[in-house]
């Protein structure tokens, strides 16, 4: 131990007592005791009233039945409730709550007229999307279309890319993909197909693709189709998809097309260009018998313009 100085002179007094050590200080094991009491205490479960929770915010579900709810609350009247929603307290209204996940449970309990086993968590925003994707992802697993409504509806509301990827754990190509379809399909569309829990990516991009290739309006398109007399969502998606094909099959305008006129005023042919393609399309009616007269000397002809073409070219 350090001497002390004999020519210094002593502290002067003080009027206050020293501090006391805390019986129990606030390090090692104790620490982890206390810190793990407060986690323990945070993941308490409450009853609310379903009254006092509100439904709003995104939702990652496609509307749900009734017959859903009543299967749900059959088990819960049967079994309780075995696993608690997570609500979040609402900062404008004291006692209020708005629910993170666990929408279908909380309807069915209000069917039942019980309280809600609730995890009350003050989260953000994005603290409380994260926490809905995550749990809803891992127990419910929704469907491909349901998850791109999820996101548009997210990055509608403003959300960042970041979050929206980290709630639904996609990579950023997923994200771009999801969001193609549903900006390319209509949500009224959707809703009324359902979650087509058996319909991939692959086939709704090419829907996506279709409709926003040809134009078309698939509002306008659905509006006769008896969507209501088919059971199953999958089925309705390929009567969507019949649809959107027959659309497709309809012969192409002739806008763009460059006609080809003979000097007596005869309309010979016509040519398209594309990217990939010269089409040279004669009509039978146009020019009868040139169309016959062509296609039987088509190889010849076309050798003797190939030769006119080199030997310009040359």
């Amino acid at each position: 131990m350090a001497r002390r100085n004999l020519f210094q002179p002593p502290p002067p007094p003080s009027d206050q007592p020293a501090p006391a050590k805390p019986r129990f200080p606030e390090t090692g094991t104790m620490s982890g005791v206390r810190s793990t009491l407060k986690d323990l205490s945070s993941n308490a479960v409450r009853e609310l009233d379903p009254d006092l929770i509100d439904d709003g915010g995104p939702s990652d579900r496609l509307a749900f039945g009734e017959a859903e709810v009543d299967a749900l609350a059959a088990s819960i009247r049967a079994h309780g409730q075995q696993v608690p929603i997570m609500v979040r307290p609402l900062p404008d209204q004291p006692g209020r709550f708005r629910v993170v996940y666990g929408r279908r449970r909380l309807r069915a309990l209000r069917g039942l007229g019980l309280k809600a086993k609730a995890l009350v968590r003050s989260l953000s925003d994005e603290e409380a999307i994260l926490a809905q994707g995550h749990e809803n992802s891992q127990r419910l697993d929704p469907s491909f279309i349901e998850k791109a409504l999820f996101i548009r509806e997210l990055s509608d509301a403003g959300y960042a890319p970041e979050i929206v990827m980290d709630a639904l754990a996609v990579d950023k190509p997923m994200l771009s993909r999801m969001n193609k379809v549903a900006r390319h399909i209509p949500a009224a569309v959707i809703q009324q197909v359902g979650p087509a829990h058996g319909i991939g990516r692959r086939r709704w991009e090419d829907m996506a693709d279709a409709v926003r290739d040809g134009d078309i309006d698939l509002v306008a398109l659905t509006a006769p189709m008896p969507f209501d007399t088919v059971a199953s969502s999958d089925a309705r998606f390929e009567m969507l998809a019949a649809a959107v094909a027959g659309r497709q099959q309809k012969p192409p305008r002739a806008s763009g097309a460059t006609p080809v006129i003979h000097s007596d005023g005869t309309r010979i042919a016509e040519l398209r260009s594309t990217a990939r393609a010269l089409t040279l399309k004669l009509s039978r009616s146009d020019a009868p018998g040139f169309a016959d007269w062509l296609e039987a000397n088509a190889e010849d002809e076309l050798s003797r313009l190939y030769d006119i073409w080199s030997s310009q070219r040359d």
